[in-house]
């Protein structure tokens, strides 16, 4: 029998915490084993519970989400744990912030009970999830306006430029991974979509995070998106 996945939930308003609670709570693999009214206690108690998933709202008192999100899942936490930010505001700096401090999630509030249990469980099994409201927005501009990539310069298969210094070059293979994933599909949908068995999926995407420096599959997507790894690859999928 699996495990339950232990929640912790962060939200400086109780109607919020208690109303996340009881639709966390109604599932039967879900337990909420913790909850913070701010961003210090947040901390606190996550390293102190350990939880599999922290669903984090962006503003709190004292510490905010982003910096929340950086203290446990940023680069040079030795245990990351799992983040998910949830808010209202849907504004793209809280988005880029969310996801280069370390988060492997980004929710709105009004996604509806359904996304939001779905975001924890895809949190706790090493995926993630970005609203589908602002999933198309966020990679179309990371693809018109590359940025700064959490990676290292872009890397391309067999016949290609290697990768940075000391980088292993990616595989076609991994590269065709790397493209599905950032059109936001799930790693069954990529089995799927790319004739390989869900086990090999999991193998690509832990061998293209070793050769990239990723912690997750957000940075593998946004690391696309910035770099053009991407290309004419059909549209992306936006949960509709």
């Amino acid at each position: 029998m699996n495990r339950d996945i232990r929640v912790l939930i962060a939200d400086d308003q109780e109607m919020v915490r208690t109303g996340f609670a009881l639709i966390l709570g109604a599932q039967g693999d879900i337990e909420v084993v913790g909850e913070a009214r701010d961003g210090a206690q947040c901390v606190e108690l996550a390293r102190r519970l350990r939880p599999d998933v922290c669903l984090v709202d962006v503003r709190m008192p004292g510490l905010d989400g982003i910096e929340v999100t950086r203290l446990l899942a940023g680069p040079g936490v030795a245990d990351p744990l799992r983040v998910v930010i949830v808010t209202t505001f849907d504004q793209d700096d809280y988005l880029y912030g969310a996801l280069h401090g370390g988060a492997c999630g980004f929710l709105l509030k009004d996604a509806g009970p359904a996304l939001l249990v779905e975001a924890v469980r895809a949190a706790a099994r090493g995926d993630a999830l970005v609203s589908p409201a602002v999933t198309v927005r966020l990679l179309k501009r990371l693809g018109e306006h590359p940025g700064p990539s959490p990676g290292p310069a872009p890397v391309t298969g067999a016949g290609g430029a290697a990768g940075g210094a000391g980088r292993q070059p990616l595989s076609e293979r991994e590269l065709d991974v790397v493209r599905v994933v950032a059109r936001g599909l799930t790693n069954q949908e990529i089995a799927g979509e790319l004739f390989i068995s869900l086990s090999t999926v999991k193998t690509h995407l832990v061998s293209v995070q070793a050769k990239l420096g990723l912690r997750n599959r957000v940075e593998i997507a946004a690391w696309a998106w910035e770099t053009g790894a991407v290309g004419p690859q059909g549209p992306v999928r936006d949960g509709s």
